[in-house]
């Protein structure tokens, strides 16, 4: 069907007028004359209103009222932001006290959005005077038996698929078990929470009942989302969720990971990447359902093609083993990977320590601390200046020109490279001030750097293959100068005591550091870049056996 609807109810308009026409005629030849003036006018008052969407006075002009304003209400309601046009075409007494009429219909929803058809109907005279005979197919075609009309957007079928950077499948849509805990249908939460946290722990063993009643307590009386599961492990924990009060459990279509064992915020960017695509390619579409809600059909509407598959830039199987890096720690821990020579984030992973402050990884704000000596040298070359005559604010303001602290717009991604923790402070109180939290940074803003000193530019990040972010910032290349000094410090700090773990993996280069607490670390390998945060480190050398238990896992055969 077009957009602008089928025409067929014009065909069976025109044939039962004709055929009303020749009643007429036989019918006036016996001396009944209809009043077409009284009974036209009601038809012309009945169109009029029916463009300015008056359900109340319109349906006052039909022989059944109260029918005819829900009727009419619900269409108009059901169709917004439409804007309709009724118009009448024709009108034939058929006797003193009947006549017909058909009326042209044109609906607009917006741009290239139109649907037109005609329709019939028959105005009586009756004790109260003349009055459209109401039934609900006067106003739209299948519009009877208590049916309702929706405009609707519709999305395009099959839906893109989702791949990594090796073509595999990484994220497909899938109905998903969405399992609640409504608080108005338990007299007993604490029990409810206890017994559904039993029941779920084989999947979910960091669901608790009291971490389930804390949700309950933020969330005003409404129902809060324990847990969502895939269809094989709903069927197995569904017998013992069902019986629980207070458990309701709801079943949604979500676009997963292919791969269970894949998990990463990264996943989350890709599904705005692909929600927008659905959206770009969406359609429209009239449609009928029953009183009870069952779908009959769509009338008028128009779907376009699905939009292209989504490349993702993450490698599967670095990425699993980033996960098994990060959960080896019980602090809050993070990975960031990228590929230098596209700027391609290949693996983003994050214990579920830090997910429960967010998506860390892309967004959080962590003090460089000593990690300040590569911005320092960096400014000491471009400045020609010894590294201990660069302040503070020099080295921190030589943060940018490794992309920390740039914006970047990247589709799909919520994230922060950085930003200058000075600012608003005097010269004086910069040069007072020790200079380990002058600049705050995120693992995905390190990894950057990390990046641009391998690549000797700042790369574009893409979660996509081939759409790289973008930025109002200018990046220039490095002076190679500049390059050389800060890839120097990379090779001399592999040398360094805490990086002996990771000197049997061939051409690692990395700078280990402590803000406070924390530890970070950046690194190459080839053509990889990556960053490592851990908030609250055991020992100076955490990050560094973070990164050798991650390239230890890349080389494991996997099962």
């Amino acid at each position: 069907m077009d957009g602008r609807g089928s025409r067929r109810f014009s065909v069976r308009g025109a044939l039962a007028l004709a055929g009303a026409a020749a009643v007429a005629i036989a019918l006036g030849s016996c001396g009944f004359q209809a009043e077409p003036n009284e009974a036209e006018g009601i038809v012309e008052r009945f169109t009029e209103l029916l463009d300015k969407q008056d359900y109340k006075e319109a349906a006052e002009l039909t022989s059944y009222p109260n029918g005819a304003q829900a009727t009419l209400k619900q269409m108009f309601e059901g169709l917004q932001p439409g804007k309709v046009d009724y118009q009448k075409t024709q009108f034939i007494g058929l006797d003193s006290q009947s006549a017909i009429f058909s009326m042209d219909v044109d609906w607009n929803f917006g741009e290239n959005k139109t649907w037109d058809y005609s329709i019939q109907g028959t105005v009586r005279k009756l004790a109260i005077g003349w009055r459209i005979s109401w039934e609900p197919g006067i106003v739209m075609p299948q519009l009877s038996n208590n049916r309702t009309a929706k405009l609707v957007r519709t999305l395009p079928a099959p839906a893109p698929r989702v791949v990594d950077i090796t073509g595999a499948p990484l994220m497909h849509e899938q109905v998903i078990n969405v399992i609640k805990i409504d608080p108005t249908k338990t007299s007993d939460p604490v029990a409810s929470t206890d017994a559904l946290a039993k029941a779920i722990e084989p999947v979910a063993p960091l669901i608790t009942g009291p971490s389930l009643m804390q949700q309950l307590a933020t969330s005003q009386g409404k129902p809060v989302i324990a847990v969502n599961l895939r269809e094989g492990d709903f069927e197995i924990l569904e017998p013992a969720m069902a019986p629980i009060p207070g458990v309701v459990m709801e079943k949604q279509p979500r676009l997963i990971s292919s791969d269970r064992r894949v998990w990463s915020p990264q996943l989350d960017a890709l599904r705005k990447v692909w929600q927008d695509s659905q959206e770009q390619h969406s359609g429209w579409g009239v449609q009928i359902y029953e009183a009870d809600g069952k779908f009959v059909g769509q009338v008028a509407g128009y779907q376009g093609p699905p939009g292209p598959d989504i490349a993702g830039a993450m490698d599967q199987r670095l990425q699993r083993a980033a996960e098994d890096a990060v959960v080896s720690v019980g602090t809050p821990a993070s990975i960031v990977a990228i590929q230098p020579s596209s700027g391609a984030v290949v693996a983003v992973a994050q214990n579920s320590q830090a997910s429960a402050h967010g998506s860390v990884a892309f967004t959080g704000l962590y003090p460089v601390g000593r990690n300040i000596e590569l911005f320092r040298n960096l400014a000491a070359v471009t400045e020609h200046k010894q590294p201990q005559d660069i302040s503070v604010q020099e080295a921190a303001e030589a943060a940018s020109r490794l992309g920390v602290g740039v914006d970047f717009r990247v589709p799909g991604l919520d994230e922060v490279t950085g930003r200058l923790a000075i600012a608003g402070r005097s010269a004086e109180q910069v040069r007072q001030g020790g200079g380990s939290d002058a600049v705050l940074a995120s693992p995905f803003g390190m990894a950057i750097a990390a990046a641009a000193i391998a690549r000797g530019e700042i790369p574009a990040p893409a979660i996509e293959v081939g759409r790289p972010g973008s930025t109002d910032a200018k990046l220039e290349p490095l002076p190679g100068d500049v390059a050389d000094r800060l890839r120097t410090m990379l090779r001399d700090g592999a040398g360094s005591p805490e990086f002996a773990g990771l000197r049997s993996y061939r051409d690692v280069t990395g700078f280990a550091a402590t803000a406070g607490a924390d530890g970070w670390l950046l690194a190459t390998m080839g053509d990889l870049a990556f960053a490592i945060h851990i908030n609250d480190i055991d020992s100076g050398d955490a990050a560094t056996r973070m990164a050798a238990r991650m390239l230890q896992s890349l080389a494991s055969p996997e099962p």
